[in-house]
């Protein structure tokens, strides 16, 4: 099998309408992604928050001083 050029080089030029598409397909991709880990982070960090306030004991009341 002989390498030829049209294996190696597109023979037409893409449009600036596709390259955009797939610019802003990449772009919304990484996007969602990130949101993803941010509301995982987000919902690990409620989860420890909660169960580090129910640990501690409730605090005392304190009993204000008569002038």
């Amino acid at each position: 099998m002989t390498a030829t050029r049209q294996q190696f080089f597109k023979p037409t030029k893409v449009s600036a309408a596709t390259k955009a598409a797939e610019t802003d397909s990449a772009a919304k991709t990484i996007v969602a992604q990130e949101a993803a880990a941010r509301d995982k982070k987000t919902e690990k960090l409620r989860a420890m928050r909660i169960a580090q306030e129910a640990a501690q004991p409730a605090p005392l009341p304190t009993t204000k001083k008569r002038k």
